[in-house]
């Protein structure tokens, strides 16, 4: 079988933890672009809690989660199989049926955040059609990185994390000097005008840029030790995510920048106003190293769930052909063609949405946990979320009452004439039909072989 293949990997070709750590970076955060609605909507000093506190309740969970499932089962398909084997295949095919459906809302994004900082370099560059050619540009790119395999993905993160984050240790520095020498201190952190404020979505917002600490599961078996390293890279990445968010933030804000002028981009504008014309710069290449490091990372982690689809036999065992690096590359060519087409679509990507989705599938891997802890007590486990069952059961109420909270707050967004969430709902709810869909094409598949 393929999966026996992807076994006998030598470890040479495999991702060890740095790179690990960088690829689950990317899939999780990509730096701190992004945070600018959060302090545009709630202010400094809620933004700070915020970004210090969820962490707490949403990332360490969630870390702690991964990294007992991952290094129990360190499978090709990551969450799809612990959830399968936890539940049963019709919740497995609903838990990879989620995460591909958000794929679509999440992934065409990314050239886009690509293109859109490019343009503030020189705005001829992607006026017109050429903005398209530029993120279709970008998907080839990463399909044909990813074709290198996971190791060549992990260590090329490496490099574009130090790359994007330099700009930013920077400001840091200097902002955290000014504020020095000018003795302004936390006092000066306060809140926006009430006409502006929206803590609630500052809080939804908060949760998309904490999320997808799961994605990286998927490569379990073109990881080195995964048992060892899985655990260690969860919980080390969400410690450097939520310190990436929150110095450059802190610094911003001592350095005496309005959290009114914060907006989408306004990182680029904190960059000049706080060191010069230069670092602005520098920030606004970053943001796009954050788009194609995003991409790339996330290409990755989701080309290995329809692999993971196919080795069970719900899809055609033309999804697991694999080139000599272990990558999937069936799966790497037709997710990169969807992906691409949706490039020009209307729609914006929604918070809403991508909450719904992922929120879901995040809740269906807690339950998985927890079932497996009963059903297999046996099971070895190299790390185990701390507790017994009952610490099993507790690390899931926190992000599944976030997620609960964001979609409240969401419920009065609109996408295609229709309430988000309910569109979203859709979504997740054409999964049971697929999934009926797909195994009736499998068993016709089973007769005519």
């Amino acid at each position: 079988m393929a999966r026996g293949r992807g076994r006998a990997f030598v470890s040479s070709g495999k991702m060890r933890l740095l790179p690990l750590i960088a690829a689950t970076y990317f899939m999780v955060s990509g730096g701190p672009y992004g945070l600018e609605d959060i302090i545009g909507k709630a202010g400094y000093g809620r933004a700070l809690l915020l970004l210090a506190l969820v962490p707490l309740v949403w990332s360490l969970p969630t870390s702690l989660m991964v990294g007992e499932l991952a290094s129990a089962l360190p499978e090709e398909g990551g969450y799809y199989c612990w959830v399968r084997r936890a539940l049963g295949g019709f919740w497995g095919f609903q838990e990879a049926w989620l995460s591909l459906a958000a794929s679509v809302f999440d992934m065409a994004i990314y050239p886009v955040i690509f293109v859109l900082y490019l343009g503030r370099i020189e705005p001829a560059w992607t006026a017109g059609s050429r903005g398209t050619l530029w993120a279709l540009a970008v998907v080839i790119l990463c399909a044909a990185w990813n074709l290198y395999g996971a190791k060549a993905v992990g260590e090329g993160s490496v490099g574009l994390f130090c790359l994007l984050l330099s700009p930013f240790v920077v400001l840091t520095a200097v902002g955290l000097w000014k504020g020095f020498l000018s003795h302004r201190g936390l006092d000066v952190i306060g809140g926006v005008p009430a006409d502006s404020a929206d803590f609630a979505g500052a809080v939804s917002v908060t949760l998309w840029n904490y999320m997808g600490w799961d994605n990286a599961s998927t490569v379990a078996q073109e990881v080195v030790e995964p048992q060892r390293n899985y655990p260690r890279a969860m919980l080390l990445s969400a410690g450097l995510v939520a310190l990436t968010y929150v110095l450059p933030l802190a610094a911003v804000a001592v350095a005496g920048v309005p959290a009114e002028q914060f907006s989408t981009g306004a990182w680029a504008d904190a960059a000049r106003e706080v060191v010069g014309p230069w670092l602005a710069l520098c920030v606004v290449l970053g943001g796009t190293i954050n788009g194609f490091g995003m991409f790339n990372a996330l290409m990755m982690s989701y080309t290995r769930v329809p692999y993971a689809l196919a080795e069970e036999g719900i899809l055609p065992k033309v999804f697991t052909k694999r080139t000599q690096a272990g990558v999937p590359w069936v799966s790497v060519v037709l997710c990169s063609v969807a992906w691409a087409l949706a490039l020009r679509m209307s729609f914006e990507r929604l918070i809403s949405i991508d909450l719904v989705l992922y929120g879901a599938a995040l809740v269906l891997e807690f339950v998985a946990l927890v079932v497996l802890r009963m059903k297999e007590p046996e099971l070895v486990r190299p790390f185990k979320v701390p507790g017994g069952l009952w610490g099993a059961v507790g690390v899931g109420v926190g992000p599944t009452l976030l997620i609960a909270f964001a979609l409240l707050a969401a419920r009065g967004e609109r996408v295609a004439g229709l309430p988000a969430l309910g569109f979203a709902a859709t979504v997740a709810a054409a999964g049971p039909v697929v999934y009926l869909g797909a195994r009736s094409a499998m068993r016709m598949r089973s007769k005519t072989t």
